[in-house]
């Protein structure tokens, strides 16, 4: 699918920051240090928004607290993909009443892919007269811009139209920590699979230059980043869009050829779209990690077909083996969604025997969960939701039974992770990753953090391997 993309320009970049310098003068005739809080939900794609939303709210002049009571302006920024998450966002905002009634200025700001949805945008203005600002992603560009119309007219401003979505580069960006780092590399999705809403609020597909993410990647590197995760809602169609185009696996090749010692990976790969070439240049890529998150969503072919997956269960296989042909050490990750309308006892059967087959490291599991707007919303759907939830419990408890075997396998195994951060705990107060994406738990220095190490495996559960230093 082809669409006009709309490119924001330098100069209106420089007109927002622009705008956080007249914001910060005002927030200081408030406040002489205002402070802000950021809470984000959702998936990776929405951390990586925060990100830019700490970065304007530091040209602002804010610090950062995680107390909405000490806080000058909360932003959350909100996920649509399954309704807990809206019911959680929800609560949590009408909760905010309470640090409004004690600061009387408070700026409450409601963002991401939730308020793209019209009636939520609605519920929003008719329910919740704690927000004062209301947006949506195609306008997290703008956010200076709106936030200082509602500081300077003292007025609720909403700003979620329909779009099919913006590309603005050099959005200032404050990440969360110094050893990950979360590299956006398109936004939006064309697949329409018959349960999501994601293609209705974040736009159809738009990459960006290669030149602009390679030269993002190599700023990390310099910046001592050493585990950078590609990000897209389907990364395998990044570069269909550009002219000339550009492959996805062309860009690993590009990222992989950055010097120094980090690893690269990425999310979420549609199965349709992963290619043998992209197998082959994971394998031949010294710095692409061997972790491949795969989303298979069903194993039934009928289920697939209502999906909209554009797959069948036998061609799904078929690209797991041969990913693991070409990496024998591969970690394979997906998502299953259980109780999708009417899937039958048999055809959740079919689910189960594809997951034993495929041997997945770790599933995601998910029971379907009703979206507005989409075409599965008004399917049929016979069966209760005390089935799903049985069929649910079968899943996790496969899962479970094949992590913990698969973590098994490790113990005894020498193996090099990054160290990426403290537990708090005595026992293991480190925490690590294996190429794999395997979480290991250490205990050592903190001084450690940021470093590649090599590591013995002792143990392990379902969740985790635990190791020694070497």
């Amino acid at each position: 699918m082809s669409i006009e993309k709309k490119i924001i320009s330098p100069a209106q970049i420089r007109e927002q920051e622009a705008l956080c310098r007249q914001i910060a003068a005002v927030l200081e005739a408030r406040s002489p240090r205002p402070l802000a809080l950021v809470d984000t939900y959702g998936c990776q794609q929405n951390e990586a928004d925060s990100e830019k939303l700490r970065g304007y709210l530091a040209q602002m002049g804010c610090g950062f607290t995680q107390d909405e009571f000490e806080a000058d302006i909360v932003v959350v920024n909100t996920c649509a993909v399954r309704e807990h998450a809206e019911m959680r966002v929800l609560g949590n905002v009408g909760a905010l009443n309470h640090s409004k009634k004690a600061r009387p200025g408070q700026i409450v700001a409601v963002c991401g892919c939730m308020v793209q949805q019209p009636h939520m945008a609605e519920k929003l203005k008719k329910s919740y007269p704690v927000v004062d600002l209301v947006f949506g992603p195609h306008e997290l560009w703008r956010f200076p811009e709106l936030l200082l119309r509602v500081l300077t007219k003292g007025k609720r401003v909403f700003a979620a139209e329909k779009s099919d979505g913006v590309l603005a580069e050099g959005l200032p960006s404050l990440r969360d920590g110094a050893v990950k780092a979360w590299l956006p590399i398109m936004s939006g999705c064309n697949n329409f699979c018959s349960y999501c809403v994601v293609p209705y609020v974040r736009g159809r597909e738009r990459s960006r230059r290669a030149e602009d993410v390679v030269a993002e990647a190599e700023e990390l590197v310099r910046a001592g980043y050493k585990d950078i995760t590609l990000l897209g809602q389907n990364v395998n169609s990044y570069g269909k869009d550009l002219e000339p185009s550009v492959s996805f696996p062309e860009l690993l090749r590009r990222i992989n050829a950055i010097p120094g010692d980090f690893l690269i990976r990425f999310m979420t790969s549609h199965p349709k779209d992963a290619t043998e070439e992209l197998f082959e240049t994971m394998a031949a890529c010294e710095k692409c990690a061997h972790q491949l998150h795969l989303p298979v969503q069903a194993g039934n072919d009928q289920i697939l077909k209502v999906m909209n997956r554009n797959y069948t269960a036998a061609q799904y296989l078929e690209k797991v083996a041969r990913a693991r042909q070409a990496m024998p050490d591969l970690v394979l990750t997906t998502d299953i969604i259980v109780g999708f309308p009417g899937e039958t006892e048999e055809e959740f059967e079919d689910t189960l025997r594809l997951c034993e087959e495929a041997g997945y490291d770790a599933m995601f599991t998910f029971i379907y969960s009703k979206r507005v707007g989409t075409p599965a919303a008004s399917m049929p759907d016979p069966y209760t939701r005390a089935d799903k939830q049985r069929h649910f419990d079968r899943l996790t408890e496969l899962a479970n039974r094949i992590s913990a075997e698969k973590h098994r396998a490790y113990e005894g195994q020498t193996l090099r992770v990054l160290v990426d951060g403290e537990t708090g705990r005595e026992e293991y107060n480190l925490s690590s990753r294996t190429n794999g994406g395997r979480l290991v738990h250490l205990k050592g220095d903190p001084a450690l953090i940021g470093q590649f190490a090599q590591v013995r495996i002792t143990g392990s559960n379902t969740w985790a391997l635990y190791g020694e230093l070497l």
